[in-house]
Parts: C-alpha cells; sequence; structure tokens
C-alpha cells in the first residue's frame, strides 16, 4: 500500500506478506504479487533523537567537533525503561558525569530486523515458484527488496513504472555527480523487458490485470491439478494445417509466428497454424530475440511452445551514462542460432512452463549454437547446458517437431535430444526436414573434397575419363602433347567441379533425411505438416491420461516401480484397445502385419484414431471404461496392502498380531465374524495343499 509508509516493507508488512505466500504454498494455489513499493523501510529513534545533547571538544566552540553523544539524566530512566537506548557513563576532565550513548535501539521495524524479514520473504518466494504458481504485476516503481521479489517470483508482468535496486539520487550521491537524471533509466521497460527480468509488457492497469487472468487461464487452478481444458468451439481440430512456403504467395522466409498461430492469406482468409487460433500468448518477447516462447492451446488442452526465430534480428546495448567512454552498440543476430541470450531465454522458458504443469511443444529448427570468442566469453557453454537440466527435469510431456524444411544440427540437436528424459520426449520431423552433425557444404569441406570429387569425376564423365587415359598413354610422347592433354582435361575438369560440389553436397544431405534419422532411431515418427494439428492434439491426450493414470497408480502403489506400472498400463491397453488398422510403426509399438500393404494417411489416421481410443480409456470417459480403469488401480492397491502386511509379519510377528487385533476390534461384530470365517476358510485351503489336516482350530 503505497499510501501507508511510502510502501516500505516493515515488520509487519514482512510477515502478512509471508503468510500470504505460505498459505498459498499449502493450499496448492496461485500467489500473485502486484508490486509498488519502496524497499526495506528506514527510520530512526524519534524520541531519542528529540533528547539527545553533543558533547563537544571545546564547549564554546562546536566547529571544534564533536566528542560523542550523550542523554541527560532526567531522561535516562524513561529510556532505559523502554529500551530505547544503552549508555555508560564518562566523565569529563571536569569532573562531569555524562551518559553516553553508545547504541540507540528503539522500537521494531526501522532498521536491520527489516532486512532480515526482507532475507525471510525473498526466501519464501524463492520456495514458492518451486511449489506454486508465482506471478508478480509491477503496476509501481519496485524498489530494494521489492525488486527481488519480483525477480524470485520469475514471471513479471511490468506497466512502466521501474524495477531498481538503488534510486538515482542516491547513485548520483556514490558518483559524486549529476549522472542519472530519473530512475527509469535504471529499471524501465526498455531495460527490463531487454533483459528478461519482465515477461510482458502493458499500458495501464486494466491491460496488467487481463494478462494476469490470461496467463492463470493456462495453468491449473491447485497445485498438480487437471489442465484447464477450454475447447475452441469455432477452430476445429480436423482443418487444415497453413503451410506459409505454399498458398497464393509463398515465402521461404518469414515470421515463423505463422506455424503457429496462422495468418490472413494473399486472399484475405484466413489460414490456421498448428494452435487454436488466438490462442497464442507469447512472453520474454524483448529478450533473446532468436528464440520465441509462450503458451498456446492446442485442442484447448495449454502448452509451453519454444521455436526459433528465422530472420537475423538486432540487439542494441545501450551506453552508461556513468561511463563517459560508453556507447550504445547494436550488433546483429542470425535467425536459427541460439546465442547467450537467447539460450538463457530458452533454459528459463523451460524451467517456467514445467513449474507450470504445461505440456511442452520444441518446433526445432536450428543450426547450432554461436561458438565465437565473445560469446563463450558470455556463457553460451553454460547457457546451453540449462536447457538439457530443464528438459530432464520436465515432468509433463515434450514433443519436438523439425517443422517443414527445417533442420536440426549438432549442438542444437544434442541439448533437445529425447534420450535426455526417454519417459517424457518424443521428436517427430516433417518429410522435408534435416537433421546431422554438419549442414551439407560444411561435411563436404571435410570429407568429401576436391580431389574425391574429382576421383568421382573421371568414374562418370567419359570425356575426363578419356582424357585421363590418353595422359597415361602418352607417357612416353612429346612434352607438347602431354601438356595439350594436360591442359584439356583441367579446363574439363573446372567446368565440371561447381555441378560436382553440388552433387556432392546432395549426397552428403541424403544423410540428414528423414529415413536415415528412423531407420537409426533416432526419432518417433516422420509427421507430414499437415497432419501435426490431428496428430499431436490425439498424441497429447494420450500422454496426459497415461500420466494421470501412472499417478494415481503411484499413489495406490507407493513403493511399487514404475516400470511395472507402465507395463500394466500397456497390457491393458492390449487388452481392450482393438489393434487390427494399419497404423505407424514408428511410435514404440509393434504395428499390424497389415501396416506395410496401407498409404501414409490411412497409417496417419489410424494411428491418431488409435491414440484417441486409448485416452478415452485410460481417462474413463465411459462407464464401461472408467470401471475398467477403476478396477486396474483397485487391485493394485489390494496387492500393496497385501505385500506391506506380509512385510509387517515378517518384520515382527508379536506386533504385526497385535496391530491386526487392534484392527479388527474396530470392526462390526458381523464384519469380524466374516473375517474371521474367510480366515479359517483359506487356513483350511493351505493346509489341505500341505497334506495337513483340515479340521479348524476352535474359534475362541
Amino acid at each position: 500500500d503505497v499510501t501507508f509508509q511510502n510502501g516500505s516493507f516493515g515488520i509487519m508488512e514482512d510477515q502478512l506478506f509471508n503468510l500470504a505466500t505460505e498459505l498459498a504454498m499449502k493450499e496448492g494455489i496461485p500467489r500473485i504479487f502486484v508490486a509498488a513499493n519502496s524497499g526495506a523501510r528506514i527510520g530512526l529513534v524519534e524520541e531519542v533523537k528529540k533528547k539527545f545533547r553533543v558533547q563537544w571538544k571545546d564547549p564554546l566552540n562546536p566547529l571544534s567537533g564533536m566528542q560523542f553523544l550523550y542523554v541527560d539524566d532526567t531522561d535516562l530512566d524513561l529510556f532505559r525503561k523502554h529500551g530505547m537506548c544503552v549508555t555508560e557513563p564518562v566523565t569529563l576532565p571536569d569532573g562531569t558525569k555524562r551518559e553516553k550513548l553508545t547504541a540507540v535501539i528503539g522500537p521494531d521495524g526501522i532498521g536491520v530486523e527489516n532486512l532480515r524479514g526482507s532475507g525471510m520473504i525473498a526466501g519464501t518466494t524463492c520456495r514458492a515458484y518451486e511449489e506454486t504458481f508465482t506471478l508478480t504485476f509491477v503496476s509501481g516503481t519496485s524498489v530494494g527488496i521489492g525488486a527481488y521479489l519480483v525477480r524470485l517470483g520469475q514471471r513479471a508482468i511490468q506497466k512502466g513504472p521501474p524495477i531498481l535496486l538503488t534510486g538515482e539520487a542516491a547513485l548520483n550521491k556514490v558518483l559524486g555527480k549529476q549522472v542519472y537524471t530519473s530512475n527509469y533509466q535504471l529499471g524501465g521497460t526498455h531495460i527490463m523487458h531487454k533483459n528478461g527480468v519482465s515477461h510482458k509488457v502493458v499500458d495501464n492497469d486494466f491491460e496488467g490485470v487481463r494478462a494476469i487472468l490470461k496467463w492463470l487461464s493456462f495453468v491449473p487452478a491447485v497445485r498438480n491439478g487437471p489442465l484447464p481444458i477450454q475447447p475452441n468451439l469455432t477452430d476445429k481440430i480436423d482443418r487444415k494445417v497453413f503451410d506459409p512456403r505454399r498458398g497464393p504467395q509463398p515465402s521461404k522466409v518469414y515470421d515463423p509466428r505463422i506455424l503457429l498461430t496462422g495468418a490472413m492469406d494473399a486472399i484475405g482468409k484466413w489460414r490456421g497454424g498448428m494452435f487454436d487460433k488466438g490462442s497464442f500468448v507469447e512472453s520474454l518477447d524483448g529478450w533473446g530475440m532468436t528464440t520465441i516462447c509462450g503458451r498456446a492451446r492446442l485442442g484447448g488442452i495449454p502448452v509451453g511452445v519454444v521455436m526459433p526465430e528465422m530472420r537475423t534480428v538486432s540487439k542494441t546495448h545501450p551506453a552508461d551514462p556513468a561511463d563517459q567512454d560508453s556507447m550504445e552498440t547494436t550488433v546483429s543476430q542470425a535467425g536459427q542460432v541460439w546465442f547467450p541470450d537467447s539460450a538463457y531465454k530458452t533454459a528459463t522458458a523451460i524451467k517456467d512452463m514445467n513449474q507450470e504443469g504445461l505440456p511442452l511443444f520444441i518446433i526445432a529448427n536450428w543450426r547450432g549454437f554461436s561458438g565465437g570468442q565473445r560469446d563463450m566469453y558470455e556463457e553460451i557453454l553454460k547457457f546451453g547446458s540449462m536447457i538439457v537440466e530443464g528438459l530432464v527435469a520436465y515432468k509433463q510431456p515434450v514433443f519436438v517437431y523439425i517443422p517443414p524444411e527445417g533442420e536440426l544440427r549438432g549442438g542444437a540437436w544434442v541439448v533437445i535430444d529425447p534420450t535426455i528424459n526417454a519417459e517424457v520426449m518424443e521428436m517427430y520431423v516433417d518429410s522435408t526436414a534435416r537433421g546431422g552433425i554438419l549442414e551439407p557444404s560444411g561435411i563436404v569441406e571435410i570429407k568429401y573434397r576436391r580431389d574425391q570429387q574429382l576421383e568421382k569425376m573421371a568414374y562418370l564423365d567419359v570425356e575426363v575419363a578419356a582424357l585421363e587415359r590418353q595422359l597415361s598413354a602418352a607417357a612416353n610422347a612429346g612434352e607438347a602433347d602431354r601438356s595439350t592433354i594436360a591442359e584439356q582435361l583441367r579446363t574439363r575438369q573446372e567446368l565440371l567441379l561447381p555441378t560436382y560440389q553440388k552433387v556432392a553436397e546432395h549426397y552428403a544431405d541424403l544423410h540428414d533425411v528423414p529415413a536415415r534419422m528412423q531407420a537409426k532411431g533416432c526419432i518417433h515418427g516422420t509427421i507430414d505438416w499437415k497432419w501435426t494439428r490431428k496428430f499431436f492434439y490425439g498424441r497429447l491426450r494420450r500422454r496426459l491420461a497415461e500420466q494421470a493414470l501412472l499417478r494415481r497408480m503411484k499413489a495406490a502403489d507407493e513403493a511399487g516401480e514404475v516400470g511395472k506400472h507402465k507395463a500394466m498400463v500397456r497390457e491393458c491397453i492390449k487388452t481392450h484397445v482393438e489393434d487390427k488398422r494399419p497404423r505407424l510403426n514408428s511410435l514404440g509399438e509393434e504395428p499390424p502385419d497389415a501396416a506395410s500393404s496401407a498409404s501414409d494417411d490411412d497409417k496417419m489416421a489410424a494411428t491418431i484414431k488409435r491414440d484417441h481410443r486409448i485416452a478415452d480409456l485410460l481417462e474413463g470417459s465411459s462407464e464401461s471404461d472408467a470401471q475398467k480403469v477403476h478396477a486396474l488401480v483397485a487391485e493394485l492397491h489390494r496387492a500393496h496392502i497385501r505385500h506391506a502386511v506380509a512385510h509387517l509379519v515378517t518384520q515382527d510377528e508379536e506386533a504385526a498380531l497385535e496391530g491386526f487385533t487392534t484392527a479388527v476390534q474396530g470392526l462390526s461384530l458381523g464384519k469380524r465374524q466374516e473375517m474371521l470365517n474367510t480366515l479359517l476358510a483359506r487356513m483350511s485351503s493351505s493346509w489341505a495343499l500341505e497334506g495337513k489336516s483340515t479340521s479348524a482350530p476352535p474359534v475362541p
């Protein structure tokens, strides 16, 4: 509340902030911080301030300097009673006694105790980011601890007022001159949006609140809750997906966001992209602009999206007014390349989306990392590694897709390869996509050089082969004749070399096609762009349903192994989902024999239908499916209890018997009799199998 103490954080404010944050963590609900503050509260003890006196070195000349501060005896008792200060007796050379001030204590909330409270809420905010959804709307200036809380909550929307550690007046005092004229120079949107502290910028409070609600619409209402699915009734899942390379105005260089959002074509008709119309909301768009990230919906299901910018962008470093030699610099950054800032942005987005419980789509079209000296100094290696760390920790389904005519090369492939987290990651490619270590031109420079191209030329070109034979046969001929033949050979070779360079590059390119990726088990399947919306919607439904069921199974059988639970799910699918139609053979399942004779479109349609059927089964969409899933979980729970009881008996028979007796005593008489009869019947069966007497012992 900026109308009270200028919005500063005192002990009471710290405690209230901490309690609200802890409540959000306990309930698993989002914590929204509307930031407008002036940092930790500062103050002086006014009671002592009014009463203290100064002992001058020369009592008649204040210019001689201060010796110490003291309080009169008349005020001392009151100050001591209320713990206002600490004094020590001092005797002056003339024998006068003084109570020298050695410490001013005063009430809570005016000094270092506020910093302690600030540390407390900083730690709580950091934990809250890990345990629930945190979002900050900077509607007013946010200073000191307020600025740290913005950053520690990670996700931030900034209206315009600055986010800063120290105000311009204090900095000017430290620098000893008037350098900064406004706090906006230090933490305005042109700074914080460009460095990734602010995820989104709005013009006013109304837009800020709308941005908060829009963000909340993508995340579960409570931690680990179901995703908020909002079907778009006007944008059907089975519509066509727009391909900017085709149509009235085809283009190879285009805004890659069109792949996500769609666009108006040349005749004014809207063509839909991969995700639901109007659902894509970009974040961090002012920072690391060779990467695009945001949130969208696919069939109403919220997802996170990360993809590269294909076009060249400019990055500007502002001049620092405190450094007279600094200058504003602008550098160009090529598209399809990870630079230090865009790699860090990618890692940040992945971490945020994982914390939000969102499935993730990575539209992978990167040629690699920028590894120049400056980039290495600016920690490109560290930020690239953080992408891997983020994917290792990811808990929701992750789909990597190389789009039409896209490519994924070298280190860019390495940091998003599905084996990083095989439990949740899958990789697919368009039929025109490419993937490999180097681009064809690069690998030809190393593995298919000029000499090898000349050898291929002699093997394929009749004229070159004939000239080489003539040159060999003319070994004993005159120098003039040999020179003439050699010159003709060189002329022919130089004429053909550009063509054979293209031949070599094409041959190298054939090593990077989807067929080889799939043959080597590096991808899960080849999905033409036209199928992406339908296929990934079905696949996403299935993976989410599988994960939800596995979580239920884990809750029913905490000690059970995940591998065992997965095997049970696979067996359930095999038992209850008919699998006679041909489908893709690239999803980790054995397809029916008929798959080889069906067209690719038929296989894709059957695969999509099967994924939806599996999702219906695991979600329990019908009463029959719900009963099947419930029976699976219930049997697992019973098996877990049986194992737990048997384990307790082996640990301590007497204690287990006492526990069993206590449990039975809590049952009704009829239930006890039923349990006893069942126990005796099973014991009789066991004795019969062992050849012992089957007569039951007397009932106590």
